[in-house]
């Protein structure tokens, strides 16, 4: 048996530095070190009143009465789901995630993972979605699970192209197995779960295919899902977000009545990819602003991937990055989740993840916020 291997992610991505209008958006947030401080210690309090004695609970006075209740889609009415991306090998996930809510100060409402569509052996685990670590964490957690259609280590044969999926070889040997599994899941638990096909799609034309073969593999995925009377998925379409990108997101949007979520991934890069420092809300609204005017006015967003590298020269510079968070998500309308990413991405100083005491706590100011503590049943 092969030793086990993290569920990794994809790496090819644009900087968010080329954003179109993002010198506009720079305006729009300053932020002083003093501002900071008062939200860390805001949060504090925020926390004690948002969760409750124990540290788990969620609820206030809406979430009791039933107001802010999760809808049929998994939407929080009344704010937005705090969720991440927690490295993990196969055999640790409860582990790793128990460890970083520790440090966020909070539980989670949802855990993201990464799976392939291989074919799943004894050996090979990494097209199994819901594995059984996925299933503990999700007994008290919503899960994103993003399901791409590559075969990781596998051949050029194996790859699953749109093609191939849209054609249906995939049905019996994947898609089938993987809808049952899923379907088994929601009878027995009562839950639903997230599901992405092919995040960040936009990256992945034309070795996978072309626009207009990934529509087709997208909803044939949907429809098969529908057919075999899986009914506990809810629908999420991830994209970068990268505007340099924006004739081919709109040409590989499947179409309202095939999702349920939108997401985008947008991150300040730094000097990953020797960028100027962008704040969070430089790398979100320009790339919200699109999505509103070109792509849906009504679905529920999703900031599925967000992150800041740090700086260096100025080891504060990440902890007031986010910090600023909760603030600008809810000018985002429309924005109902925000997963940050805690990883890395390849090559130097791109190190994505939280850096140090001080990033942790302004990442905890803004888990803390009552408007990301919403109940989540």
């Amino acid at each position: 048996m092969t030793a086990p291997r993290p569920f990794p992610r994809p790496f090819r991505r644009r900087p968010a530095r080329d954003l179109p209008g993002q010198s506009r958006n720079r305006r729009r947030l300053l932020l002083t070190t003093v501002t900071v401080t008062c939200a860390v210690l805001i949060a504090v309090l925020a926390l004690r009143d948002a969760r409750g004695p124990d540290g788990d609970g969620a609820a206030g006075p809406s979430g009791r009465d039933g107001k802010c209740r999760p809808t049929a889609l998994l939407e929080p009415p009344c704010g937005a789901w705090f969720g991440a991306f927690v490295p993990h090998e196969r055999t640790d996930l409860a582990e790793k995630v128990r460890a970083y809510e520790r440090r966020v100060g909070r539980r989670l409402d949802i855990v993201y993972t990464y799976h392939d569509m291989s074919a799943v052996t004894e050996d090979r685990l990494e097209g199994r979605l819901l594995t059984e670590q996925e299933q503990r964490v999700g007994e008290d957690r919503m899960l994103l699970l993003s399901w791409e259609s590559k075969w990781w280590g596998g051949t050029e044969r194996q790859q699953p192209t749109w093609k191939r999926i849209a054609d249906g070889e995939l049905d019996a040997s994947v898609i089938d197995v993987q809808a049952e599994r899923i379907k088994a899941y929601g009878q027995r638990t009562g839950k639903k779960v997230f599901l992405s096909f092919d995040l960040e799609m936009d990256t992945r034309t034309p070795d996978a295919g072309t626009p207009e073969e990934y529509v087709r593999a997208y909803r044939h995925v949907h429809d098969r899902f529908r057919e075999l009377g899986v009914g506990n998925v809810v629908w999420t379409w991830i994209t970068t977000g990268y505007l340099g990108n924006a004739g081919l997101m709109e040409r590989m949007y499947p179409g309202d009545e095939y999702v349920d979520w939108i997401g985008y991934n947008q991150y300040n890069y730094y000097l990953c990819h020797r960028a100027e420092w962008l704040s969070f809300a430089q790398t979100q609204t320009a790339s919200h602003e699109w999505i509103r005017a070109h792509i849906s006015d009504d679905k529920p967003l999703m900031l599925s991937e967000f992150g800041s590298a740090a700086d260096p020269d100025r080891p504060d510079r990440q902890a007031d990055w986010y910090a600023q968070v909760a603030p600008v998500l809810k000018q985002l309308e429309g924005v109902k989740a925000a997963l940050q990413w805690n990883h890395r991405d390849p090559g130097p100083h791109c190190d994505l993840s939280v850096a140090g005491d001080a990033a942790w706590a302004g990442l905890r100011a803004t888990a803390a916020d009552p408007y990301l503590n919403q109940p989540l049943e």
